[in-house]
């Protein structure tokens, strides 16, 4: 059976225009922001354990999209009586928001090679604000560990918090707090088949010590 030219290429076309579809590794996607305190020091605090889905395509940014989730329970400065404060009432109000989400609505390429701007809308404190991040891409190959392939990024963004209604102290604690993420995808099926025969030989491995 002979198929028309425009019907062969229209599908290649289709199949080409296809971004590759990573899970988030969550030991390996943190957030650091950090804000100026008095015009003395610019200390930083961390989220850890984020969680999402990432569809990139290298050759065609457009079709590319990402959705990242940090639980606020992880955040830490390494000074137990700030992160106290900072998860209470007064800011984040970790009970009653326990998440901060980024969710892009699109990416294009930016200035230079593996440079990506990602707009999107980040959920913080109940609130919702439209984001940029300026993307650079680390590395794209498998993991010399799992076989995986993978896919790394960092990104950077500036944020004002008193419009996520937490502006206590401004100005005399900065407005502007810096973000930085470094995060790591593993591509999604094959991560799923990665994992699931680790758990297959846990399980052979304790059967066979009963």
């Amino acid at each position: 059976m002979k198929f028309p030219i425009a019907a062969v290429l229209a599908f290649g076309t289709a199949a080409a225009a296809q971004a590759a579809t990573y899970t988030l590794e969550t030991n390996y996607t943190q957030a650091v922001f950090r804000w100026d305190h008095l015009g003395f020091s610019n200390p930083a605090a961390q989220l850890a354990q984020g969680a999402g889905r990432l569809e990139f395509d290298a050759m065609n940014p457009a079709l590319s999209r990402v959705e990242v989730t940090f639980p606020l329970s992880t955040l830490a400065t390494g000074v137990p009586d700030l992160d106290e404060h900072l998860k209470s009432e007064d800011f984040f109000e970790v009970a009653k928001y326990p998440t901060a989400t980024f969710t892009s609505t699109k990416v294009e390429a930016g200035m230079g090679a593996g440079r990506f701007k990602v707009a999107g809308n980040l959920t913080l404190h109940g609130i919702t604000r439209p984001v940029t991040l300026e993307a650079t891409l680390l590395k794209t190959g498998n993991n010399a560990r799992t076989g995986v392939a993978s896919v790394g990024f960092n990104a950077t963004a500036t944020i004002k918090r008193s419009e996520f209604g937490l502006g206590d102290f401004v100005p005399q604690v900065s407005d502007a707090v810096r973000i930085e993420v470094t995060t790591q995808g593993a591509e999604a099926k094959a991560l799923a088949a990665y994992r699931q025969k680790q758990e297959e030989e846990k399980k052979k491995e304790a059967a066979g010590k009963k």
